[in-house]
């Protein structure tokens, strides 16, 4: 495995396919009024970074940094391709998030996922996320969970 990471355009094809089955992924998860999608056209936003991850040129993950202010930032649209989880892909693209909003002196991370997302917490809470409550603008949900983490500028 020679998996790669860079800050891609979420515009290309094959990026939207693995969007696309993200989306299909959570929406078997949860039911649509609790899945929180970014579409392609919002994650090529100027205020969010997408990562790609590829093996080869075969893309395999993803992950995006959402701007909402100088303060916060949101770790969105998170996914790994099944047959390459467990792998560190996300582990990968997380850090790489991490990193940038660290860069960028954002105070905090935060993010909503899914409540039949096991992987996912462990993943954040590895990575030095906390529970917390409803965050920026999501509702109170039980199909939602939250996360947060105090980066080094707060």
């Amino acid at each position: 495995m020679a998996i790669t990471l860079a800050v891609e355009s979420p515009l290309q094809d094959d990026v939207r396919d693995l969007v696309a089955d993200l989306n299909d992924t959570l929406l078997a998860l949860s039911p649509p009024e609790a899945c929180f999608h970014l579409t392609v056209e919002q994650m090529a936003e100027p205020s969010v970074t997408v990562w790609i991850a590829r093996d080869g040129g075969e893309v395999v993950g993803c992950g995006a940094l959402k701007r909402h202010s100088s303060t916060v930032g949101e770790v969105k649209r998170m996914f790994t391709r099944p047959q390459w989880q467990g792998q560190g892909v996300g582990k990968a693209i997380l850090s790489r998030i991490i990193a940038a909003a660290e860069s960028e002196n954002l105070a905090t991370l935060v993010l909503e996922t899914g409540d039949r997302h096991p992987a996912a917490w462990a993943l954040y809470e590895k990575a030095g996320f906390s529970l917390c409550g409803p965050v920026l603008d999501y509702p109170a949900s039980p199909y939602s969970v939250f996360y947060q983490k105090q980066l080094c500028a707060a």
